[in-house]
């Protein structure tokens, strides 16, 4: 399954040392043990389109081998807890999409 997450920073966070801050808390999350494959990144500079949203400032997908693994990532990863505890203040808005 794949795990698709997009974030807005809080304004006072859009800056050097937010970004900063939130790159390094990113590269610590893809170290999960329970994830199979990760890339976090930010908005491409394609072309505004109707159907396109550049709005987010980072967004991070994870690929899981199976769904036991994603629900072992969600309820009792101490990774993603610490990502999770420790940033949360960072985000105006957080949307999830998953993939079967």
């Amino acid at each position: 399954m794949e795990h698709h997450v997009y974030f807005w920073l809080k304004d006072e966070f859009k800056n050097e040392v937010g970004r900063v801050r939130m790159e390094a808390a990113l590269n610590e999350l893809v170290k999960s043990t329970n994830v199979s494959k990760a890339h976090w990144g930010k908005p491409a500079p394609t072309a505004e389109r109707p159907v396109t949203d550049h709005s987010w400032d980072y967004g991070i997908s994870f690929h899981f081998d199976t769904m036991e693994a994603h629900e072992k990532y969600q309820k009792a990863d101490p990774v993603h807890d610490a990502y999770s505890g420790g940033n949360k203040e960072m985000w105006a808005k957080v949307m999830v999409m998953d993939l079967a």
